[in-house]
């Protein structure tokens, strides 16, 4: 019987600890945090990445969905390194703090054609 509160090996990390992970841009700048894991029901296959930053003390941010792949990890930074901006990401499709998200394949399509990666579901 394995122990549920494993949390990470080599290969394989558990959502708890992904949520507040740093990401960084294609710049090497500081771009925001993981607040939140989108997985696919079905598949079990990870969708999305919520970014959040801005607002103070957490109060007022805005969440950033990011297709999964474009993340990459890098052990050196601690943290996920993307090839795009801040400023690209803060110009992408996004919802307030507080906002409920319509996850449908419409607003999918929409942030996976603007960062020109296929959506998860093709």
């Amino acid at each position: 019987m394995q122990d549920a509160n494993i949390h990470e090996t080599h290969d394989l990390i558990a959502s708890d600890k992904v949520e507040g992970t740093s990401v960084y841009g294609a710049d090497g700048k500081h771009i925001g945090s993981v607040e939140r894991v989108i997985l696919e029901k079905r598949s079990g296959r990870v969708a999305y990445a919520v970014l959040s930053f801005g607002g103070f003390l957490g109060i007022g941010h805005d969440h950033y969905p990011l297709p999964w792949g474009k993340l990459n990890y890098d052990e050196s930074l601690g943290g996920y390194r993307v090839d795009v901006t801040k400023e690209q990401v803060e110009n992408a499709p996004h919802y307030e703090s507080g906002a409920e998200y319509e996850w449908n394949r419409r607003n999918g399509k929409l942030i996976n054609d603007y960062y020109g990666v296929p959506p998860y579901w093709m």
